[in-house]
């Protein structure tokens, strides 16, 4: 006796939403395929009846009843999920390649290529990186770090983080750095000018005519320069920089400079030079700070503008070149604010915190 199937009873308000799935012509052809089937089957028409009807296998009716009964309306609108099909890398091939990128190298080289990794594992480079892709592994890509051994290094940004948040009164902040070596170029052919169309053309290869150092002091705020070049880059350089701005600078004001932590800035000759000028105060800040960053923006914007590409017969040129740069560029100053948001400080700093006192 052929086994007969188990019955479906729909409640009204399943077999009212069947009926609009038949009858909306904006839903997809599978869910309204589903739907008739379930309709014809809680109408007592047997499997077959309704294969023929519908044009469909009678598995397929089976598997829609079996689904409605186990799942009701929820087994209708989504797929069973799928096992898909088998992969074609064992796991064990995908785990020797994980595992290789992380503890191994290749014989002649210091990280992996997906070339190299690919003749080692004999599988192609594509698999190669689509297994890196999965698991998040970038074997090319190394970013540079470098460990701080300053002893000081817990206390300094505190201290430059302070004179920002709560600067003194009647101070002024300068950011203070030195490019050296700035070549003074000549080119040994004459260069040719832009006309419509082609672009001027400049000589690659120059002669060297010397070359200079370029001490500079920018205002935090003002976003104003000031600026010397000198020949040496020694401690006595610096100390006659401070003296620049020492005469540029009404005595009223106190100076805080903000400086890197290089050997001249903390020679013995620039501490004593300090303790006679009271008002100056140096803050030295750890390697690769992000305080110095306006300073040194201004020296990419004179190499770019005026330093790249330029003729200079002598030092004298060079220096002449540089001078009139800064005076233009202290006309226009664009004023620089720096912010703090609580929400991008580190969990560790919060601005309950007692703001460091920079007043000395």
């Amino acid at each position: 006796m052929m086994k007969r199937a188990t019955p479906i009873i729909l409640s009204p308000a399943e077999r009212t939403l069947l009926n609009s799935w038949t009858e909306e012509k904006n839903y997809p052809l599978r869910l309204v395929q589903r739907a008739r089937i379930i309709c014809m089957a809680a109408d007592g028409i047997q499997n077959r009846e309704i294969a023929q009807e519908l044009g469909v296998s009678r598995p397929t009716v089976q598997l829609w009843r079996e689904r409605f009964l186990a799942l009701r309306l929820a087994g209708l609108e989504k797929d069973a999920p799928r096992p898909g099909r088998i992969p074609s890398i064992p796991l064990e091939k995908v785990q020797a390649v994980v595992d290789a990128t992380l503890h191994a190298t290749p014989p002649n080289a210091s990280r992996w290529s997906a070339r190299s990794m690919a003749e080692a594992q004999g599988i192609s480079q594509a698999t190669v990186r689509r297994i890196w892709k999965r698991h998040d592994l970038k074997p090319g890509l190394i970013h540079a770090c470098e460990e701080n051994r300053d002893k000081r290094f817990p206390e300094e940004p505190y201290d430059v983080v302070g004179l920002y948040l709560n600067p003194p009164d009647k101070s002024l902040v300068f950011c203070v750095d030195e490019k050296t070596h700035i070549h003074a170029l000549d080119r040994t052919g004459s260069a040719l000018p832009m006309e419509t169309g082609p672009c001027g053309t400049l000589r690659q290869d120059g002669k060297r005519n010397g070359t200079t150092g370029l001490f500079s002091s920018l205002s935090s705020l003002e976003r104003t320069v000031i600026g010397d070049c000198l020949l040496r880059h020694r401690h006595k350089e610096f100390i006659r920089f401070l003296k620049k701005i020492d005469d540029e600078i009404p005595a009223a004001l106190d100076l805080q400079m903000i400086v890197d932590n290089e050997g001249t800035h903390r020679h013995s000759g620039v501490t004593a030079w300090l303790k006679r000028h009271p008002r100056f105060r140096l803050f030295v800040i750890p390697p690769s700070g992000v305080w110095l960053n306006m300073v040194e923006q201004c020296f990419r914007e004179l190499t770019r503008k005026r330093i790249h590409g330029g003729i200079f017969h002598n030092v004298p040129d060079l220096i002449g070149c540089i001078k009139k740069y800064v005076r233009n560029h202290g006309q226009s100053p664009r004023v620089f604010v720096w912010t703090a948001p609580s929400a991008q400080m580190p969990p560790e700093v919060t601005i309950d915190e007692e703001i460091p006192d920079t007043s000395g």
